[in-house]
């Protein structure tokens, strides 16, 4: 007769028992880290941490709170400790050059919300975008963590306080502090970072890859909102403003650059566009940049770039072969 995950006691589990019972929750847990770290790297790391703490502690596991909620526990110390260990504040100015890009195809692996609850998946959306993600690491650790236990995953703030091994006074005290902090790094309303997906938002993101294909900055520049942001982690800098934007690409060449294929895809819960440079000698189009887009109120309102190293992790073809767009 097989064991199912439910009938597992966990303090005596086998490895194949606790393994079974463990990684249903392996998507949502690295991307609670990721939240936490803004890196999908770090993010493994601290799963893999999670889960080995997890299997050691196993007989520490009483059964008052449910599994998932004990490994979440588990998850937010080892986050706490890796940015003890190694992670510095985000420079001034928004910088975060640790930022990574989550695939869109491994965010489909998550648990869906109730069909009832729309605004469950809005948040969901919401907190996984790079405008979210960025903002989030601009808090001190526990701060952040209490932010995404209680507004994110909507622990109590009594368990939070457990976690932290604070009062609640403490964790409703750091949760204020959070959001005030939260405030000062996103747009000033809600709905000017949140990604769109209707067919205008679709139009601008075609004129805008059409527009990089031709190399037509005046173009590119007319799609862009005048408080424009850009960023291309690692590099630690961040550019506001579409006259600065624009001279920043022009003296790197943009102008002038040839032979571009732009393939769309989506990152983050983002729109993003995938550009890939022809390379004579290899006689294809090879991974150059993703553009991640965030579009709202009719205009490319941020720009976050990332080089080639991430094309693998998200799905995108190594090459283009042919010379055709």
């Amino acid at each position: 007769m097989t064991t199912t995950p439910a009938e597992v006691d966990v303090t005596a589990a086998s490895e194949a028992d606790f393994s079974a019972l463990a990684e249903p929750h392996r998507r949502e847990l690295h991307v609670h880290c990721y939240r936490m770290l803004g890196s999908f790297e770090d993010a493994e790391d601290a799963v893999q941490e999670t889960f080995l703490r997890a299997w050691r502690s196993r007989d520490t596991y009483a059964g008052r709170s449910t599994f998932r909620a004990w490994l979440y526990r588990i998850a937010t110390n080892a986050c706490l400790d890796l940015l003890a260990r190694r992670r510095p504040a985000p420079a001034a100015g928004g910088e975060v050059s640790w930022l990574q890009p989550y695939p869109d195809s491994l965010l489909d692996e998550l648990p869906g919300a109730p069909a009832d609850e729309p605004e469950n998946r809005v948040l969901a959306r919401e907190t996984i975008e790079l405008a979210y993600v960025v903002a989030v690491q601009h808090l001190a650790p526990r701060a952040r963590a209490a932010l995404l236990l209680r507004d994110v995953l909507g622990w109590p703030a009594r368990e939070v306080a457990d976690l932290l091994g604070d009062s609640v006074a403490s964790v409703n005290s750091a949760l204020q502090r959070a959001r005030a902090g939260m405030r000062e790094h996103l747009p000033a309303e809600r709905q000017e970072w949140t990604s769109t997906a209707d067919d205008g938002a679709r139009e601008l993101v075609r004129r805008f890859a059409d527009a990089s294909v031709r190399a037509d900055i005046a173009e590119v520049a007319s799609l862009l909102r005048e408080d424009v942001r850009y960023s291309m982690p690692p590099w630690e800098g961040l550019l506001v403003g579409r006259d600065r934007v624009v001279a920043d690409w022009t003296g790197h060449g943009f102008a002038t650059m040839t032979g571009l294929r732009v393939i769309p895809t989506s990152v983050n819960r983002q729109p993003a566009l995938a550009a890939y440079q022809w390379e004579e000698a290899e006689q294809a189009h090879l991974p150059l940049t993703i553009d991640v887009l965030r579009v709202s109120g009719g205009a490319v309102t941020e720009v976050t770039i990332f080089g080639a190293e991430q094309f693998a992790r998200l799905g995108l073809p190594a090459r283009l072969d042919g010379d055709e767009r």
